[in-house]
C-alpha cells in the first residue's frame, strides 16, 4: 500500500501516543478531525495499524528478569511445530516468539519474577518438550534503547 506523508506522520503520531482523537490529530497533521478519522480509520480497515494496547513498566510489576531463550528444535516436524507453538502461547511469561533462521530455531523474549521463575520455565515447561533438543538463554542486564515506534 502506498502512504502518502501525511500518512506517514499519523502513523508516527499514534505510535507514540495511541490516545490522540481525531481533533488532536487534525491539528498535528493540519487536517480538520473528520479527515484525520477517516485516515486512522482506513489505515485500520487496511490492518496498517492492527491495534492500540498500553506500555507497561515491567520492573514495577515485579518482572525483574528479562532474557531472550534460543529453541533448538529435534524434531521439524508440522506436529512437533504445532505442539511447540501451543505450548509457548499458554505461557503468560512468554511475550514474544520467533522463527529464526540458523542453529536456533526459535527466539523467545520471556519476563519472569526472578532467576527461580527463569529456571522453572526452561527446565519445568520448554525442555521436557519431547521436540525441544537445546535451549539456551541470555539474560539481560540494561535494555539501552526501548521498544521503538516503526520507521514510517
Amino acid at each position: 500500500m502506498n502512504l502518502d506523508s501525511t500518512d506517514c506522520r499519523l502513523l508516527a503520531a499514534l505510535q507514540s501516543d495511541a490516545h490522540l482523537t481525531a481533533q488532536d490529530l487534525g491539528t498535528r497533521l493540519n487536517l480538520s478531525p473528520s479527515q484525520a478519522g477517516r485516515r486512522r480509520q482506513r489505515l485500520e480497515a487496511d490492518g496498517i495499524i492492527c491495534g492500540y494496547a498500553a506500555r507497561l513498566e515491567p520492573a514495577k510489576l515485579g518482572l525483574d528478569v528479562q532474557a531472550f531463550v534460543q529453541v533448538q528444535m529435534a524434531s521439524h516436524r508440522p506436529d512437533s511445530a504445532q505442539s511447540f507453538a501451543r505450548l509457548v502461547e499458554t505461557q503468560p511469561e512468554i511475550v514474544s516468539v520467533w522463527t529464526l533462521t540458523g542453529e536456533a530455531d526459535y527466539l523467545l523474549r520471556v519476563y519472569t519474577r526472578d532467576l527461580g521463575g527463569l529456571n522453572r520455565l526452561i527446565h519445568d515447561v520448554l525442555l521436557p518438550h519431547p521436540a525441544v533438543a537445546r535451549v539456551q538463554s541470555q539474560i539481560v542486564m540494561n535494555q539501552l534503547k526501548r521498544d521503538a515506534p516503526l520507521p514510517t
